[in-house]
């Protein structure tokens, strides 16, 4: 079973991909994809907080703002890839 540090982690990154997916739309597919964006987005600041020692806005050792830059970034990217495709898309 989790932790509570993992899953408070898992439940703000999945907050922060719903949250993006409805500000930018799109279908369930796109929902899916931004939920794993951010996930993924999330650990990987989270692992790269953890090397480079930032403790801002920790919280035990769940280092938050690294975590959610790296979702925000996992996001923005996942949103740039997804939206030229649905431009070609709509052109048809």
């Amino acid at each position: 079973m989790p932790g509570p540090t993992t899953l408070f982690g898992f439940i703000v990154a999945t907050l922060l991909g719903a949250a993006f997916h409805l500000v930018m739309g799109g279908d369930a597919r796109r929902l899916a994809l931004f939920l794993l964006a951010g996930w993924l987005g999330f650990g990987l600041g989270q692992i790269l907080g953890a090397i480079l020692e930032i403790n801002l806005l920790s919280i035990g050792t769940l280092r938050i703002l690294p975590a959610v830059v790296g979702a925000l970034i996992a996001l923005l990217v996942a949103h740039i890839l997804t939206n030229n495709r649905m431009r070609k898309r709509s052109l048809r």
